[in-house]
C-alpha cells in the first residue's frame, strides 16, 4: 500500500528522482545498515519517502501531512513517524550548506544512501537527466569550474551540468557520515573523476 502510494506520487518527479531512485536509496540504506545497525523500519521508510518533501517537485508542508497520514494508517508508532519526518526534512545537500542540524544513526545511513545514488555511473546519468530536464547546457568553457557554489544560489543556479560535478557531486565522498558509506562512495567517486578526465580529454584540440 505505502509503496504503491509513493510510486504514484513520484510519477510527478523527473526520472532522476523517480520511484526507482527511491528503491535504489532504500537498497543502499539497508546495505549500509547491515554493518552500521539502526532501526530498519525507520531507515527503509525514510529512504522510500525522502523525495516527497523535495521542494523542486512538492509542497513540503503538504507532503509531510500526507506522509504522516499514510504512516498512521499503517500503524507505525508516533516516535518512528517523527523520526522519519526529521530525517527527510534534514538530509538534503542544501540543508547541510545552510547549517541545518539533525542527527541520528538512521539519519546518517539514509543521507549516505541518497548521496551514493548521486555519484558514480548512476549519478552521472541522473545529473545529465536533470540538467536536460531543466534545459541546462552540458558544458560551457566560458563558465569557470570553481566548485565554490554559494548557498543562496545553489537551488536556482543555471550553470551547465558539468559545473554541478564541481559544485556538489565531487564533494559528496568526503561528506559521507558512516564508515560503510564512505567505503561505498570511494569507487563511485573514482569513476566520476575518470569520466571527467575523459570528458575534458575529448575536448582537447
Amino acid at each position: 500500500m505505502l509503496e504503491h502510494w509513493i510510486k504514484e506520487k513520484l510519477s510527478a518527479a523527473d526520472p532522476g528522482h523517480d520511484w526507482w531512485h527511491a528503491v535504489r536509496v532504500r537498497d543502499n540504506a539497508l546495505k549500509i545498515a547491515q554493518t552500521e545497525g539502526g532501526n530498519l523500519t525507520v531507515i527503509e521508510t525514510a529512504a522510500l519517502v525522502h523525495d516527497l518533501v523535495d521542494d523542486k517537485f512538492f509542497d513540503p508542508e503538504i507532503s509531510q501531512k500526507e506522509i504522516l497520514a499514510q504512516l498512521s494508517i499503517l500503524k507505525m508508532n508516533k516516535k518512528d513517524i517523527e523520526h522519519v519526518l526529521n530525517i527527510i526534512t534534514s538530509m538534503s545537500f542544501s540543508k547541510e550548506i545552510e547549517g541545518t542540524v539533525f542527527d541520528s544513526p538512521e539519519f546518517r545511513i539514509v543521507q549516505d544512501a541518497d548521496r551514493l545514488d548521486a555519484i558514480g555511473a548512476i549519478g552521472i546519468a541522473r545529473a545529465f537527466s536533470y540538467g536536460g530536464n531543466k534545459g541546462r547546457e552540458i558544458y560551457n568553457p566560458d563558465i569557470p569550474l570553481t566548485g565554490k557554489q554559494l548557498k543562496q544560489r545553489y537551488r536556482n543556479k543555471t550553470e551547465p551540468t558539468i559545473n554541478h560535478f564541481y559544485d556538489k557531486l565531487l564533494k559528496l565522498k568526503d561528506m559521507m557520515k558512516t564508515l560503510t558509506g564512505r567505503r561505498m562512495a570511494e569507487k563511485r567517486h573514482a569513476f566520476m573523476t575518470k569520466y571527467l578526465d575523459q570528458f575534458f580529454e575529448e575536448l582537447e584540440k
